[in-house]
């Protein structure tokens, strides 16, 4: 059997998978796509976190499902996303770059001018998965400033490491790197 991590996420116990990355060091990967019931446990228990805010934004991939659930439990028609990679409709959207801890490699995040002017003059609340290093998480503070809006919380499901360090944001569990 493969190592795990069980971790207590508000009530809610599952194992994560411990997985070696490229530079040696050992992650609990924590991953939402297809567990509907982990997600929308998870939604709901942040939305109460982020009560309060005008919109919701994400990066996709991981965020997208959890920013869907939590925008509906707080009420909210639309959420905000950040794009891995520019589409034909994101030509006269904003742009920055990140680097990204799990593959040590830079990646850029778009944000449409549909979801710019969603956000413009609105409390942000930064959803996503998983905080660690934080890069994810600035890149969508300067996407956020660059597009006008007015960051409100920054909320995860799982922090990560060092991470609960930050003062800045709010968790439902946190996770070690190994």
């Amino acid at each position: 059997m493969d190592p795990v991590y069980s971790v207590n996420i508000e009530g809610y116990i599952t194992d994560l998978p411990i997985l070696t990355l490229p530079s040696g060091v050992k992650i609990c990967f924590f991953n939402l796509h297809g567990n509907q019931e982990l997600t929308e446990h998870c939604g709901k228990m942040l939305a109460k976190k982020l009560e309060g805010c005008d919109v919701v934004l994400t990066a996709e991939s991981k965020g997208l499902q959890l920013a869907h659930v939590v925008a509906r439990e707080l009420g909210q028609h639309y959420y905000a996303v950040c794009r891995k990679s520019k589409k034909l409709y994101m030509q006269d959207g904003i742009q920055t770059s990140i680097k990204s801890i799990t593959t040590g490699d830079v990646q850029n995040l778009y944000l449409s001018k549909h979801d710019a002017d969603l956000i413009r003059g609105k409390k942000v609340a930064i959803v996503d998965d998983v905080v660690s290093t934080g890069g994810s998480l600035h890149g969508m503070e300067t996407v956020i400033k660059e597009a006008g809006g007015e960051i409100y919380k920054r909320g995860f499901v799982l922090a990560e490491g060092d991470a609960v360090k930050l003062d800045n944001i709010v968790y439902l569990a946190s996770i070690p790197i190994l």
